[in-house]
């Protein structure tokens, strides 16, 4: 967890056979669902963007055809974490990770305040969509999908996209356009049910096997620390388990997947809970759902891993991993 709070609620005496039967059912529903987020979608997911920037997303992630706010988002997210105040060891600056020498040429007045502040994300925000836009025109008549170039473009410069017909091959920067694609599923919100994952079983097996294991703070379950959790450790185990990486805390595993609604959960997916209900950097509790309005969690200090209620008033939301989800999310944000 990061800087965060861990709660618990009331532990539910479910039985085995119960859990057992939610398992069998990830996979009788898997592939009877629609695709997730929906071409053309603009819509952001609940509490994906803070709230004090939510607005400049909206709005500037609008500014031509080959961006959209989720896919605003995901950039925005990928270089910065919503940090407004890191430097890199590039030195780009802010929010929007930009180098100085390219800010000169690139950065314009968002807010209109007659200043062009690379650390005022009223700033770099718009900033940052207005040089997204720009590059979109430099490679305008490129073969093949205008945003893919765009990325392209904005990681291995217009010169190289143009000249190779598309995005050139560069594993750095094919990498980086599919990282971008797929961390816009997270960022947006979804227009129809998201897939089931066959990795929802696993990863619930697992959870279930460490019922009744006392919690710790910072607990990875390794040897040394008696195999115990906190709440984003025993999800990360618990689907590292089934082949998928997640990161380390919870409001980061937030972002693993697109979002399915409330009535839409299944079992395997993670939920989420904050005091902020607007914005996912302040998620402070993660559990692995099971079905029946219950999920798998360790929830704080002196408790176990138990089965506890997700129809809390802290209910933020939830997350469907996917394996390209996870891998997709920044190391370290």
């Amino acid at each position: 967890m990061r800087k965060v709070w861990v709660i618990g609620g009331a532990a539910a005496g479910l039985g085995l056979s119960f859990v057992m039967l939610l398992v069998v059912g990830v996979y009788m529903v898997a592939g009877n669902l629609t695709n997730g987020v929906g071409a053309g979608s603009v819509g952001l997911a609940k509490g994906a963007v803070p709230a004090a920037y939510k607005p400049l997303v909206q709005q500037w992630g609008n500014l031509c055809s080959a961006i959209n706010p989720a896919l605003l988002a995901a950039q925005l997210y990928q270089e910065s974490g919503w940090d407004p105040n890191v430097v890199s060891v590039a030195d780009a600056r802010g929010i929007a990770q930009f180098i100085p020498s390219t800010w000169a040429s690139h950065g314009i007045d968002g807010n209109g305040d007659g200043k062009r502040d690379i650390w005022d994300p009223n700033d770099a925000i718009p900033s940052a969509a207005s040089y997204d836009c720009e590059l979109a025109k430099y490679v305008k008549d490129v073969p093949g999908d205008t945003t893919d170039n765009m990325l392209a473009a904005y990681n291995a410069g217009a010169y190289r996209v143009i000249t190779a017909g598309g995005v050139p091959a560069i594993r750095e920067t094919q990498n980086y356009v599919k990282t971008i694609r797929t961390l816009e599923k997270s960022f947006a919100a979804p227009v129809s049910r998201v897939d089931p994952t066959r990795q929802a079983a696993g990863a619930i097996a697992f959870a279930q096997e460490k019922l009744g294991t006392p919690y710790l703070w910072g607990g990875n379950g390794t040897a040394d620390q008696g195999g115990r959790f906190d709440c984003s450790g025993l999800t990360k185990a618990a689907y590292e388990n089934v082949g998928i990486t997640l990161p380390r805390v919870a409001n980061d595993q937030y972002n693993a997947g697109p979002h399915p609604a409330r009535d839409e959960l299944l079992p395997g997916d993670l939920v989420f809970f904050s005091d902020d209900l607007t914005d996912s950097r302040a998620i402070r509790h993660v559990g692995i759902y099971v079905g029946g309005g219950y999920m798998i969690d360790a929830p704080r200090t002196g408790a176990v891993i138990r089965f506890d209620p997700v129809d809390t008033p802290d209910y933020f939301g939830a997350t469907r991993v996917t394996a390209d989800g996870a891998k997709a999310l920044p190391t370290a944000v």
